[in-house]
């Protein structure tokens, strides 16, 4: 059985559905590239798989399972800088992942469509629906991606007078909105009994005044310091970040609480 295939249709498709797998695997995990390294990456993996699709060797289907994994960490290494070899096929496999479900949500779509299209279709509408397949994808993913944020963390501090890092859990609170009200930086919440052990992390000329207001409590104020730095920890990455203001407060974080400080969401973006 024999295909004839348009070498200059598949390169069109692919460029867009590789723009699409960019995008989708790097908001999954969280890494940031500009719109023309995303698009050199796209170009870059269109290219070697037209290529692969005009090698005389093998199957179709065997060339494109074999090179799949190596296509995809060219595509990644070019448009997110990974050089690290575990996140690389870390990165690759996810971006695989993502490959799958948006090609499903596109299935999906063409079926709903069959009987409109009636057979009939081209190029045009499968780039409108593999966008469409897009966007459904992406929106779903921001949902959870958004529900992902409201678990623990674990965040390191470096204590001076002790000369090591303490590690507290922390959770990540997406209604907390407080804010220095002179730099508009986040302010995020750590417990007294926390505070007891990182005293010396606590400058004079760092303190800052917070008001804030909470059920039951119209106005109130926080006492607050600038840390030099902190480290946010996921099951992805490590988040690293300076100058971040934490307040002392009690209200919310019992002694029974799993966690020690309600971070605020604004850390954990880039």
């Amino acid at each position: 059985m024999y295909y004839k295939l348009y070498i200059d249709s598949v390169f069109i498709l692919q460029l867009t559905t590789n723009l699409y797998l960019l995008s989708l695997a790097g908001k999954y995990l969280r890494c940031t590239a500009t719109h023309g390294r995303k698009c050199l990456g796209a170009v870059a993996g269109a290219v070697l798989s037209c290529l692969i699709i005009m090698m005389p060797v093998w199957s179709m289907g065997g060339r494109m399972i074999i090179s799949g994994l190596p296509v995809s960490m060219c595509m990644m290494w070019i448009t997110y800088r990974i050089h690290n070899m575990k996140k690389l096929i870390h990165s690759s496999l996810v971006m695989a992942g993502c490959g799958f479900f948006l090609g499903s949500v596109m299935i999906w779509i063409l079926n709903w469509l069959r009987v409109i299209l009636r057979g009939r279709g081209g190029l045009i509408i499968t780039i409108l629906i593999s966008y469409l397949a897009y966007r459904i994808f992406a929106a779903v993913l921001g949902v959870v991606m958004a529900r992902s944020r409201n678990s623990l963390r674990t965040v390191r501090f470096h204590v001076p007078a002790l000369g090591q890092e303490i590690r507290v859990r922390a959770f990540v609170d997406t209604g907390n909105h407080l804010a220095d009200p002179v730099s508009g930086a986040p302010v995020s919440v750590i417990s007294r009994k926390t505070a007891q052990c990182m005293l010396s992390c606590f400058m004079p000329e760092k303190y800052h005044v917070i008001p804030y207001r909470s059920v039951g409590k119209d106005k109130g104020i926080l006492h607050a310091y600038e840390i030099p730095e902190i480290i946010i920890e996921s099951e992805r990455q490590e988040i690293r970040k300076e100058h971040v203001i934490v307040a002392i407060c009690d209200a919310g974080i019992s002694e029974e609480s799993v966690y020690q400080m309600i971070l605020h969401p604004r850390l954990l973006e880039d």
